[in-house]
């Protein structure tokens, strides 16, 4: 039984993952007072994919705070107010616009501490909506998560369902080191964007914290391993259900976190199976899929009998809607890899 159907036994409310990550923020914000978030519309708009609903009702324009659109002063703001003592949430309204103020993410958030000597911490989250699905084009539906995590100095979190995603934010809050949560926006619940079944879960009422480097099995199985994150974990137990129906038990693995990366589920699970699938939104050179199997052949190439991986081809994500569904992977191509590690 998984960590998700257990909870499902005892806990009777359910969230939207908007709503899940809203109460964790209300949450540490109540409890301490540095905590604030700041962002393009995140005031009055409550977030363009609800990521602040309802929060500047409670904490007003001193804590929820507008700004305006200059990634490079508002996200260097944030890293100071850090190092300053204050817990600061920085928004990314789409990844996709990391550039403009990479220096201040990758060349001081992830840094200072380094460069300090240890005299400064960065205790900060900086959150972005990532993902395709919704015809949005080539700078608005990337991604990205192998590109931070290629990064040192920063942890990388991408949540997919809503429980994950209140505990893992509760933990990226009370960090002393700098997060990035990266929620896709295909699964956080809103109207004009409906979500997949399985991301709405039931979530208690209570904090709690999901330890960061702990990957989560959602589906238990004996045939072959599928990793994957964020919206793909709900398309990998899509497909595995498909994949039942002719005797062929897939399990699948949500990562959670990608720094630190929880290698030894995932070769726990290898060694059980002997066939790996690798299942990812962003781009598929040089990027997540490729590093996974790595880690698990440098652990245990013996075990590994078969091999495949579905991601994103080396293209900017297309505009026209046939053309970005047969770039992002969708179920289908899932189950074809699984179905092909499975007959070698």
């Amino acid at each position: 039984m998984s960590e998700q159907q257990e909870r499902q036994q005892v806990i009777e409310r359910e969230l939207t993952m908007s709503r899940a990550m809203v109460e964790a923020i209300a949450h540490e914000m109540r409890e301490d007072e540095e905590v604030f978030y700041m962002g393009e519309d995140v005031a009055d708009y409550g977030g363009i994919f609800d990521s602040t609903e309802g929060l500047l009702e409670e904490f007003g324009r001193d804590r929820i705070m507008d700004v305006p659109i200059s990634e490079t002063a508002y996200l260097g703001a944030a890293v100071g107010a850090a190092q300053e003592g204050m817990r600061p949430i920085a928004e990314l309204m789409f990844v996709d616009f990391f550039g403009v103020a990479m220096d201040q993410i990758y060349n001081q958030l992830a840094k200072n501490t380094y460069m300090s000597g240890g005299a400064v911490n960065v205790p900060m989250v900086l959150t972005a909506a990532v993902g395709g699905t919704y015809n949005d084009a080539a700078q608005h539906s990337q991604t990205l998560y192998g590109t931070f995590a290629h990064l040192p100095g920063m942890k990388v979190v991408v949540p997919s369902t809503a429980y994950d995603a209140k505990g893992l934010m509760h933990n990226a809050i009370r960090d002393d080191d700098p997060v990035v949560y990266l929620f896709h926006k295909r699964l956080m619940g809103i109207g004009w964007m409906p979500a997949p079944d399985g991301p709405k879960t039931p979530v208690p009422e209570d904090d709690y914290t999901i330890p960061f480097g702990s990957a989560d099995v959602k589906r238990e199985g004996e045939d072959a391993t599928v990793v994957t994150l964020g919206l793909h974990v709900h398309r990998a137990l899509e497909a595995a259900d498909a994949l039942a129906e002719d005797g062929i038990d897939a399990e699948v693995i949500d990562l959670r976190t990608l720094v630190p990366l929880d290698t030894e589920t995932i070769r726990e699970s290898v060694a059980k199976t002997g066939r790996l699938v690798v299942v990812d939104e962003d781009y598929r050179s040089y990027g997540v899929t490729g590093e996974i199997i790595a880690g698990v052949a440098e652990g245990g190439l013996e075990e590994l009998e078969a091999v495949e991986r579905v991601a994103v081809p080396d293209v900017p994500l297309p505009y026209a809607r046939p053309m970005e569904n047969e770039v992002i992977p969708d179920s289908e191509d899932i189950e074809r890899a699984v179905r092909a590690a499975h007959d070698e």
